[in-house]
């Protein structure tokens, strides 16, 4: 079994980035995937075109306010795993996992818990997990998952973003979370005007997601890439690079 995570700020290309490794995975038979968009700001299953799944938080809220009526038999740790089991979208060669958003200033250390210890229990279902995860850095030291084989940090063309994308990365230096390799990935879709001093990289990109307007006008009439040509720039691009690091790995 395989983790893939992908960080970075929102509108640098994480979610497009996470649907494309889907994708590449289901269209080269690497099956079954679980899909886990652990964004609050959750639209990988829009992306994706299916359905969104029940999330977790909102599985958490329902269950907490039911208090003494739970089923008989069950506590509210073996109800909560089962709803969460039931909210799992089942689709074509994978399946999805929402996390969801809480109401108000709440954190999410309860429904973060949950979330890492029902994916060890699932880790042994499926050939690989993609976790799409929270713009930014914060769900890094949230630790939602143990581990990653590979994750893959996402920015522009530009100095700022690869800025913020440079601080992702350090916190996932600095903390005990086991990755075993990190890669950065550009995307053209907002390059900016040519600099006169070029960025410098804190790692050497993986490889640049080329501009591709086939993605941005199913973005705009809000369907989904699972039907995407075979001939997407981006999506090939996305398939060459991931199919040559999983054949290394």
């Amino acid at each position: 079994m395989i983790k893939i995570g992908i960080a970075g700020k929102g509108g640098t290309g994480k979610t497009t980035l996470s649907a494309l490794i889907i994708l590449t995975l289901l269209r080269g038979g690497k099956t079954p995937i679980l899909a886990v968009d652990a964004d609050p700001d959750s639209n990988l299953n829009e992306t994706l075109g299916i359905k969104a799944p029940e999330d977790l938080v909102s599985i958490v809220n329902n269950v907490e306010k039911m208090k003494h009526t739970l089923p008989a038999g069950m506590d509210k740790i073996q109800y909560l795993e089962f709803r969460i089991r039931e909210a799992i979208s089942e689709n074509k060669g994978f399946d999805m996992l929402l996390m969801g958003r809480t109401e108000g200033p709440g954190c999410y250390c309860y429904a973060n818990n949950l979330l890492r210890d029902l994916l060890d229990k699932l880790e042994k279902n499926y050939s690989f997990i993609v976790m799409d995860s929270e713009a930014g850095f914060e769900h890094i030291s949230r630790r939602t998952t143990r581990s990653l084989d590979i994750l893959f940090i996402t920015a522009l063309c530009n100095k700022i973003s690869l800025r913020s994308a440079e601080k992702i990365y350090q916190m996932s230096k600095n903390i005990e979370l086991d990755i075993k390799n990190t890669y950065l990935v550009l995307n053209e879709f907002r390059k900016s005007s040519p600099e006169e001093n070029p960025p410098s990289y804190f790692l050497n990109p993986c490889f640049t997601m080329p501009f591709d307007s086939e993605i941005l006008h199913r973005s705009y009439e809000g369907k989904g890439i699972l039907d995407i040509p075979d001939q997407s720039l981006a999506y090939n691009t996305v398939q060459e690079k991931l199919l040559s690091l999983l054949n290394m790995s």
